[in-house]
């Protein structure tokens, strides 16, 4: 008996790996988010689907709740799939369930996924490094309230000459940017807002630090600050 931590990519279901098709296709139990839901025609008819998907406007699943599941899944099932988009252990809080999972004795296995952190801007055309315009990339989670970070903090990571990543950041862009400006970055650093990244739905805007602002974006949406942006490969 094994829960199977499987990332589901940043969003196109063909995205998912192998692995991670060939599990959820042979699970009993399938717990998964509200991203990752597209992927459940490729689950086995009769198995069982647990939503703990977080939404906005909904009151959301709290993460005890989601650890105790799958450890009472793990326990009567032989094979528990726990469907996460992008990466289990990116920003996914992967690494709790998999302590959750380690300290009542249930087996389990990480399957990586593509995130959005990558997939992302690739599928957008940006190159997140590029030679003699970005050597490294750092990434964010925008969830938390930007002003619980120290200007140190910000200030070093205005201070890393590379493209910045942020995830899960429509509702504090705004406010992010405004520190980035703070500590250093130019207002007319551009930034690409990507929605829906790799989906139909799939759209693109490119603005500036100086442009951006808080509620006018819409989740999920991966945001790319950097001169790479202006080397977008595709139109």
């Amino acid at each position: 008996m094994t829960v199977y931590l499987v990332g589901a990519g940043p969003g196109d279901p063909e995205l998912i790996t192998v692995r991670g098709a060939r599990l959820l296709g042979g699970a009993e139990v399938v717990v998964h988010d509200r991203l990752a839901a597209p992927l459940l025609a490729l689950a086995r008819p009769g198995a069982e689907l647990v939503n703990v998907g977080k939404a906005r406007g909904s009151t959301p699943v709290p993460q005890e709740e989601i650890n105790a599941i799958l450890v009472e899944a793990g326990r009567r099932q032989g094979c528990v799939v726990r469907l996460k988009g992008g990466d289990p252990f990116v920003f996914a809080r992967g690494g709790e369930e998999a302590e959750a999972l380690a300290a009542a004795g249930v087996s389990f296995d990480v399957v990586p996924g593509v995130s959005s952190v990558l997939g992302a801007p690739a599928a957008a055309g940006i190159p997140i490094t590029k030679r003699g315009v970005a050597q490294s990339f750092t990434v964010l989670t925008g969830h938390e309230d930007p002003a619980l970070w120290p200007d140190e903090r910000w200030d070093a990571i205005a201070g890393v000459s590379g493209t910045i990543l942020v995830l899960m950041g429509a509702d504090h862009i705004g406010e992010i940017a405004q520190r980035l400006v703070k500590s250093g970055l130019g207002a007319q650093t551009p930034v690409a807002a990507i929605h829906a990244a790799t989906t139909s739905r799939e759209s693109i805007s490119v603005s500036s630090l100086g442009e951006v602002g808080d509620g006018r974006y819409r989740s999920p949406t991966t945001f790319v600050i950097g001169e790479v942006v202006r080397h977008r490969l595709k139109a």
